[in-house]
């Protein structure tokens, strides 16, 4: 599984390199949504094909493709659509070391989490709206073990469930879903916190008598807002920091800097 979804990212991201090919030489300082209306007018169409195609292979690329772009924004500075802006290049460097530092990791607790989040230009409710992504994919027994058997903020009943899947010792690897509907954009991540059913503990950290409580509940009731407000954050997200024009470089195999 782990090798045919390195294949589709692979060819997802070739894609777009043979797109950003075009956009080289530019001098753009500024991320734009018409970025590719002169160069290849045929862009986005081409991304979205592709990407659809993959998703429909595997459903567990979509939450895949969110954490790339969870990647290279935090690193590098069936649900919503929103105007993506475009001329965002690759950094010169590699480091998976650094990549995997900056993303927060599942065992930090609220102050951590807002701390890492500010850090980054954003803000708590982007800290809330950017961990709704949680509402596709799964996460490892490793990741949430410590939570089943150390915690006392989770429904006993979905504790018991889990433990099914994640024993306490062994099975490290062993997937849960992070919310009852993996491979569809919804709110129901945002109930399931309400219910104390968090799978990992900075999820549940979200809704636990601290600052971000009235955030998951207005999410938990509202579809709509969370679906809006999203697509907001992601591209707030998106606007880090980002490497235009002469900066950064579009590389042959995203992968890896070029040579």
């Amino acid at each position: 599984m782990g090798s045919k979804r390195g294949i589709i990212l692979y060819v997802v991201g070739l894609v777009l390199t043979i797109i950003l090919a075009y956009e080289t030489t530019s001098s753009s300082a500024q991320l734009s949504t018409n970025f590719y209306d002169y160069s290849c007018p045929a862009a986005l169409p081409a991304i979205k094909k592709v990407v659809e195609a993959a998703v429909m292979k595997e459903r567990r690329m979509g939450a895949s493709l969110l954490r790339l772009h969870f990647h290279d924004c935090f690193v590098q500075l069936a649900g919503p659509s929103w105007e993506v802006p475009l001329g965002r290049k690759d950094s010169t460097t590699a480091n998976k070391n650094l990549a995997n530092n900056d993303i927060p990791p599942p065992f930090l607790d609220l102050p951590a989490l807002i701390t890492n989040f500010k850090n980054q230009g954003l803000d708590e409710r982007d800290l809330v709206l950017l961990s709704g992504a949680h509402t596709l994919g799964f996460a490892q027994c490793v990741t949430f073990r410590a939570r089943l058997y150390n915690e006392a903020n989770i429904d006993p009943a979905f504790a018991e469930m889990l433990k099914k899947a994640c024993p306490n010792t062994g099975g490290d690897s062993n997937l849960s879903p992070l919310d009852p509907s993996p491979s569809e954009f919804d709110n129901r991540y945002f109930s399931q916190l309400t219910s104390y059913k968090g799978v990992l503990h900075s999820d549940q950290e979200l809704f636990k008598g601290g600052s971000t409580d009235e955030l998951v509940s207005h999410y938990s009731r509202n579809g709509e807002a969370f679906t809006s407000d999203f697509a907001r954050s992601m591209i707030k997200m998106g606007n880090i920091k980002p490497l235009t024009g002469s900066q950064g470089q579009v590389r042959v195999n995203c992968r890896k800097v070029n040579q």
